[in-house]
């Protein structure tokens, strides 16, 4: 029998909205039992930085990524800010949970992800955790994928599937973080994972941009506004949309034009039926729409996009709160339980979850 451990994970996800902390005990197979979480927020200055790091990203030559020396400035800072920012939350988590963990399972923060190029950037220094918190660390998740011929991402899929064991018939589990991605499980047990397009992102940016808030708490913005069809498909016209999974994306990949001249309300509506639509689709292209959408993710938390989601799909969809899933933290879950896999050399992807050539083993180990 596998022995168990109890280990730490950190996400940082592309909604730019904070960390999230998570432990668990696991065998990095089919045992999970979760032990604690904790959701530390990212202030108005620290989401100013991040953004400018993401902006300064686009911008940089691809040479530029070789060394962290040679980074843009603005993604040096948020690098810098980013680790700070994770050790203080362990040192939370710490504090408010009495969890003795070992290992630690380091996302990052993407603030590049340009996988047809071979790169993907995560900053955030594993090493500087590592003995900050006198805990080995796994990070770097998605190079050995990118390496290997695959896409990065998603790297989640293999824990849906371990986390919805006990489920039934086929089923699909849907995060929508900035970005949504999709693994999808038919009654034989067959897998398919990618991107399906937008999550929060672009909602989010839209909303800070005209009410001042972070988001649409409920999507009560959406819900008083009304769907631009022109708008959406437009946006739809996108080329990412026609190609079959395994796909990607990075959260800057949808120019938002099209919706730039509507009402708040109206832009909200039309940007919640992106990500709808955008799931749709995904479903379409694959060609077997699952029995029920298992929906993790901040996304779930927007009544409006909820409802869209449904009426898109025409697929039952479930919050995955009501099987007792942590909703909020399943991505931190995720990475604390692909670093035992690391360890015990399993792997972290395979090629229905990102294409790439084989099954691997991914993320990079760093001793205190």
């Amino acid at each position: 029998m596998t022995k168990l451990r109890t280990v730490l994970g950190l996400m940082s996800g592309t909604s730019l909205d904070g960390i999230d902390v998570a432990a668990i005990e696991t065998d990095g197979e089919n045992l999970i039992r979760a032990l604690g979480q904790l959701y530390v927020p990212y202030d108005e200055t620290a989401r100013s930085v991040l953004q400018a790091a993401l902006e300064a990203s686009q911008e940089a030559q691809l040479s530029d990524w070789g060394s962290p020396d040679t980074w843009p400035e603005p993604v040096r800072r948020a690098d810098l800010l980013v680790s700070e920012a994770h050790i203080d939350a362990i040192s939370r988590f710490r504090a408010s949970h009495e969890v003795d963990f070992t290992l630690i399972g380091f996302h990052g923060q993407t603030v590049l992800h340009q996988p047809e190029a071979g790169i993907t950037v995560q900053i955030g220094d594993p090493q500087r955790l590592a003995q900050a918190t006198d805990c080995a660390v796994v990070g770097q998740f998605r190079l050995a994928d990118i390496a290997n011929g695959g896409q990065g991402a998603p790297l989640a899929p293999l824990f849906h599937i371990a986390r919805a064991q006990d489920q039934s018939g086929s089923l699909g589990v849907l995060n929508i973080g900035g970005v949504a991605n999709v693994t999808l499980l038919d009654a034989a047990g067959k897998i398919c994972a990618f991107d399906t397009g937008p999550g929060n992102a672009l909602l989010d940016d839209w909303v800070s941009a005209k009410t001042g808030r972070a988001y649409d708490g409920d999507g009560a913005l959406a819900r008083s506004g009304r769907v631009d069809e022109a708008a959406l498909q437009t946006l739809l016209s996108h080329a990412f949309f026609d190609r079959a999974p395994p796909k990607s994306l990075d959260r800057l990949a949808f120019d938002p034009a099209p919706v730039a001249a509507l009402s708040p309300e109206d832009g909200a509506a039309t940007l919640t039926a992106f990500t709808a639509a955008a799931v749709a689709r995904g479903l379409d292209i694959t060609g077997h729409a699952p029995e029920k959408l298992i929906v993790c993710g901040g996304g779930r938390h927007n009544y409006a996009l909820m409802e869209a989601l449904q009426k898109r799909t025409g697929v039952v969809v479930q919050n995955c709160d009501e099987l007792g899933w942590a909703g909020d933290a399943l991505e931190a879950e995720a990475f604390a339980w692909l670093a035992v896999r690391h360890c015990l050399g399993l792997p972290t992807s395979v090629p229905e979850t990102t294409g790439v050539a084989g099954p691997t083993v991914g993320g990079r180990k760093y001793n205190p």
